[in-house]
């Protein structure tokens, strides 16, 4: 008989010096074990120098040297482990989370309404046992009992028993394993109990448990799913194809893959943007709030940068490509998205390592507990069966398992929410502790692009003509004016001279646009000119024998810096600005912002030297940075934020990126780092507590198999509502 051999060559992406990639959906995997089994299983294998599986998306991601392993073997040992794995494809995903929630809320249903009708039975044998009830209606209502649960523990116990068989199969534990043990023994000994014609059976036990972890598994897959439609939504914003213009002028719709840096692209009203690129004709207004956070149309013309995923609004726009299939934007903020959603913290790190040391305490624990009363405390061996179930039942860790995860899930999907994106497993955790935050100033207190500071002071004649002026330059202060004045048409005539300026004929009279000296300036008048914008670039117009004409360009706050700043104060927060900028310009920053502590002309190392020497006092210390040169102080910092408009290298450096032009993602960040935390404490304490109290009640033989699946269940529902909490404030 023929092997039936995959070739997985076509899903991997080769990297540099023999690396590859693949990424792989992977079936069965349920809990905080499952993923550690499937990470270190792998991890362990020669060749393999990363695996990463998302719990959310069940996608995991594998890096191999190609000269020591092979995709097939990486597969296969996946398999090995009881764990089906497919070529990951998004909506093939959507397609089995889809299927999965519906499986679920199938099984909740059925075990719902199993477990009332069969609490109605037991009550009734209960309140019979201490009255008059015969011994014959009470084997009735057993026998009742049964034949209601044992088909619905058979159906609704599906998800839980094929996961523990997997995971007995492949020889290993994770925790459904003592679920499924729990709920059979329950059922068997019950099914004995009511032959032999006993006063107590466990039918509604066994069905208690499985409805109340239905309703946790649920919940967890509901929450799960929310978190990954944020994701989903940003991917759905890529564009598949692009209407290119051709050199004779026609158009063709073509794939992205077939559209090049350079290449013009034509977008229409109401199409998205499908590429990165300048707008080289045509006016229109963009929806950018994917870029920007602002929701308000922006106006756009020729020169204006467009990126992919936003949404063209009103006229046709031709787009020089910078970036079409690879390298958008878009494609950054994916794989910001993929990283935060992949990454785990030291909690979460520490709960799975407990829960996957705990499952085989559970089975030392019942084993014990079953040996210890039937052989030393001389009970019989179906009531020590009892309390043993009861063990098993009680001390699953399921709160265990879900207390940080939860936690991570919903506060992940918070700051994506605020428009910041997780780099770094524990950031979460670091931003938690920060009391010091260290601005850098251009690009981060300041927008990246610098704008007019006395526009209201020039004739509108003046700013037009400066305008199409400084479209013949291509400095970035002239870059400034065209975009503040709004210019489309540039004067043809004009000429740069370098280091000066552009100048040009019109009318007969000469124009010029440039430095102060360039275009005859007094310097007494660019002093008073300056007077109220010190941190200012001075350009001037010189039209004909008129006056000059004096443009301030200077860098303008974002928005929302000031009351930032303040509210970050009154949060107890010290402040403080470290700029390479001039020192004028860093105070006159600073002042605006009321930071007493600034200091400028700083380059990367004497950035580092004062975080250093706050961290020698005992700071812990956030840094907000975005040029190449605050890179080193992003990653010496305790812990680091970077705007999407960042250079990569900071970015990278960074432990977080916020999207947009407001400074407020910080603030956000911080809040919502601090509640995380206390809520993954919150959880921590509610499982540790939750089995120092049940578990030597259950031991002692004071809980019965039903008591046991109330308190289990209970735990892990608490755990789980106490991290949706998270959410619950935060829209509220």
């Amino acid at each position: 008989m023929n092997v039936h051999v995959r070739d997985w060559s076509a899903f991997v992406t080769p990297g540099e010096a023999g690396d590859a990639h693949m990424d792989l959906a992977v079936e069965g995997v349920h809990c905080a074990a499952c993923m550690r089994r499937i990470e270190s299983g792998l991890g362990g294998l020669a060749g393999v120098s990363a695996a990463r599986l998302n719990l959310t998306t069940h996608r995991l991601a594998i890096d191999w040297r190609e000269n020591e392993i092979d995709a097939g073997r990486i597969v296969g040992a996946l398999e090995g482990m009881g764990f089906k794995a497919h070529p990951f494809d998004p909506a093939a995903a959507r397609s089995r989370d889809g299927e999965e929630g519906r499986a679920l809320l199938r099984c909740l249903a059925v075990a719902g309404f199993a477990a009332m009708n069969v609490m109605l039975l037991s009550i009734s044998v209960w309140s019979g046992n201490v009255t008059d009830i015969t011994p014959e209606t009470r084997d009735f209502f057993h026998w009742i009992s049964a034949l209601i649960a044992l088909p619905a523990v058979a159906y609704a116990g599906r998800p839980f028993f094929k996961s523990a068989f997997r995971a007995v199969a492949a020889r290993s534990l994770n925790m459904d394993v003592p679920i499924s043990i729990g709920v059979t023994l329950a059922l068997m000994l019950s099914l004995l109990q009511t032959i032999q014609h006993a006063e107590h059976a466990y039918f509604d036990s066994a069905i208690m448990l499985l409805f109340f972890l239905l309703i946790g598994r649920f919940l967890d897959q509901n929450m799960r799913r929310q978190t990954r439609s944020f994701a989903e939504n940003i991917a759905a914003l890529r564009a598949e194809t692009a209407t290119k213009i051709l050199s004779d002028g026609s158009l063709r719709d073509v794939p992205l893959s077939k559209v090049d840096p350079g290449d013009l692209v034509l977008v229409r009203a109401g199409e998205r943007v499908s590429v990165d690129g300048v707008v080289e004709e045509g006016t229109s207004e963009i929806d950018q709030s994917l870029v920007t956070g602002e929701t308000a149309l922006a106006a756009v013309g020729r020169g204006a940068q467009v990126f992919a995923g936003t949404l063209n609004a009103s006229g046709p726009l031709k787009i020089r490509v910078t970036a079409a299939a690879n390298g958008t934007l878009l494609d950054e903020v994916n794989r910001l998205l993929e990283t935060a959603s992949q990454v785990k913290s030291r909690y979460v790190r520490l709960a799975d390592r407990a829960a996957s040391l705990y499952a085989p305490l559970v089975h030392g624990a019942a084993a014990l507990a079953f040996l210890g009363w039937w052989l030393l405390a001389g009970l019989g061996w179906q009531p020590s069966l009892v309390i043993a179930i009861s063990v098993l039942i009680i001390t699953c860790p399921c709160a265990l398992g879900l207390a940080i995860p939860a936690v991570q899930v919903v506060a992940s999907g918070l700051l994506f929410k605020k428009g910041v994106l997780l780099n770094s497993g524990d950031a979460l955790e670091r931003l938690a502790t920060v009391d010091t935050i260290v601005f850098d100033k251009t690009g981060t207190l300041t927008l990246p692009e610098p704008d007019l500071a006395n526009r209201d002071a020039i004739a509108e004649d003046d700013l037009a003509l400066a305008g199409r002026m400084a479209q013949a330059s291509r400095h970035p202060l002239a870059a400034a004016l065209v975009r503040a004045t709004g210019s489309l048409s540039p004067v043809v005539s004009a000429r740069e001279i370098a280091g000066l300026g552009v100048e040009a004929e019109i009318s007969g009279a000469m124009v010029r646009l440039g430095s102060a000296s360039f275009c005859g300036a007094e310097p007494d008048a660019v002093e008073a000119a300056l007077a109220d914008h010190p941190a200012a670039s001075v350009i001037v117009l010189r039209h004909g024998e008129r006056p000059p004409v004096l443009f301030l360009v200077e860098q303008r706050l974002r928005d929302d810096a000031a009351s930032v700043v303040a509210n970050l104060a009154r949060a107890g927060y010290a402040i403080e600005i470290l700029s390479g900028d001039r020192e004028a310009a860093v105070g006159e920053v600073a002042r605006a912002l009321g930071i007493a502590t600034f200091a400028a002309g700083l380059d990367p190392r004497g950035k580092i030297a004062r975080l250093d020497a706050l961290k020698a006092q005992g700071r812990t210390v956030l840094m907000v940075g975005d040029g190449l040169n605050d890179a080193p102080a992003l990653a010496s910092a305790h812990v680091s934020i970077s705007p999407v408009t960042a250079v990569h290298l900071s970015q990278a450096a960074a432990d977080a990126v916020f999207l947009g032009d407001k400074l407020g993602a910080v603030g956000s960040a911080l809040s919502i780092a601090r509640r995380a935390r206390a809520v993954m404490h919150q959880n921590l304490w509610l499982a540790a507590g939750y089995n120092m109290i049940a578990v030597p009640f259950a031991v002692a033989g004071f809980v019965t198999p039903l008591l046991a699946a109330l308190a289990m269940s209970g735990s892990s529902i608490v755990v789980t509502a106490n991290a949706l909490r998270l959410r619950w404030r935060a829209e509220s």
